[in-house]
Parts: C-alpha cells; structure tokens; sequence
C-alpha cells in the first residue's frame, strides 16, 4: 500500500522512535502530523525533520486535548503512538502513585487517542500502538511495563477484531538507544550498550530507525492486523 499523499498522525513524534518514524514516512512521501506534550520539543522536531510537517501540543492522558487535537487535525489515513510513562522498581517499595500514572500514560494513554481518532479514521486506516519486549521478558523491576505491555498486546487483538476493516496492530521494541538514557554519561551509556549487546543474538542494540521501519512496515502492509511486530534483538529469548 502506497503512502504518497497519506495524512499519518504520530503522537509521541518529537523524540526518539516517535521522531524517526515521524522522518521515516516523510521518506515515503506521507504528509505527517505530530503531537507532543512540549512545545519546545515540537518546534526542535520541526528543525530536525526533513519536510514540511503539522504539529500540535496535545497531552494524551487528557481527554479534552485529543478531542482538540484531532479536530484541528481532520480525517486522516494512520495512527501511530510512540508516548508513554515508564515506572521501574521492586514490587514491594514502588510507590502506587508511579504504577498508576504508568498505566494512565502508556496505556490508558494509548487508549485515549484512539478513541479519540475514531471519528477521523477512514475505514482503510490503521492503526499501531507501542508495546515492549518486557511483555514477553521481564526483568526484576519491570513487572509495571510487563503488565502494561501485555495489556495493550490484548488491546490490539481485541481491536483488531472490533474495529476491522481498520487494521489495529503493534512494535514492541526491546533496547533501543534514544535520548530516554540521556541523563546517563557517554561512559556509562557506551558501557551499558556493550555489555547488551553481547547478550544478544544480535550483537547490537537497536535504534530509533531500525523501530520506525516496524511502524512503516505495518501501514502499508493492508493485511496485517492484530499484530505485535517484535524487534528486540532476540532479546524475548532471554538472553539479555
């Protein structure tokens, strides 16, 4: 399926995969839009990408703003979400107040812009969240993302189903080497990714591009649905 001329909406677009994806279907010829909670981020992701691109401040944990943003941005052909809040620690000292903004980010979140979009989405449409490889592989600490992943993973076959013909699919990354490990030193970074990189069968960990292929991958193709696109390195064969 082409993506010349195709209107794509992808919130969370400003940084990381969000933002390679955002310059990977302008690479297609798509016309995107993007949403983010920072303007700031919003006016640096329009310096760095490579095309004229719409964008709009919109935080999706709020209802009244995906109803404002999706007005403002009108019928359109694919939704992507990247956005979402991590919470990482033990079980028994991670405070409830993380747990519950983690779910009402990454996954109500989610949730929320699709809803949201419905009225905007043509029938031929798709659609595609973001879940991660803690879904299948959870390490100590990150049973908040392995529940969240594995829920969304169930919203999008549920979906799939409710929503058909709009197709309603998922990436779940494994590591990926974005600014979210910025408060790391390019020591601690670099040490980080080789001692990831030989636990797994890939030899490396990945990047945003690498991610954003998946999300592309998943538009055009028009009979995938109820899909979780895995791209972790082999890292949900427990090696790493």
């Amino acid at each position: 399926m082409s993506l010349i001329g195709k209107r794509v909406v992808v919130i969370g677009g400003t940084s990381g995969i969000g933002l390679a994806t955002a310059r990977a279907f302008l690479s297609s010829s798509a016309s995107v839009i993007i949403g983010s909670r920072s303007s700031a981020k919003i006016s640096e992701a329009i310096r760095a990408l490579p095309g004229p691109v719409d964008a709009h401040p919109v935080d999706f944990r709020m209802d009244n703003e995906l109803e404002r943003f999706f007005a403002a941005v009108g019928a359109f052909d694919h939704l992507v979400v990247t956005a979402g809040q991590a919470a990482m620690g033990p079980f028994d000292t991670l405070p409830m107040d993380q747990a519950l903004a983690a779910f009402d980010s990454k996954f109500w979140g989610q949730y929320r812009t699709l809803k949201a979009a419905l009225p905007y989405l043509n029938p031929q449409s798709s659609v595609t969240f973001t879940s991660g490889v803690y879904a299948l592989h959870p390490p100590k600490g990150g049973f908040v993302l392995a529940a969240i992943n594995s829920g969304l993973e169930g919203l999008v076959r549920g979906l799939a189903v409710e929503l058909a013909p709009i197709r309603v699919n998922a990436v779940s990354p494994g590591i990926v080497d974005t600014p979210i490990y910025a408060g790391l030193s390019e020591q601690d970074r670099q040490a980080l990714w080789q001692d990831l990189a030989q636990r797994l069968p890939v030899g490396h960990v990945g990047t945003a591009e690498a991610l954003a292929e998946c999300y592309v991958f998943l538009a055009q193709n028009d009979f995938s649905t109820g899909t979780v696109l895995l791209a972790d390195g082999g890292a949900h064969l427990g090696s790493a």
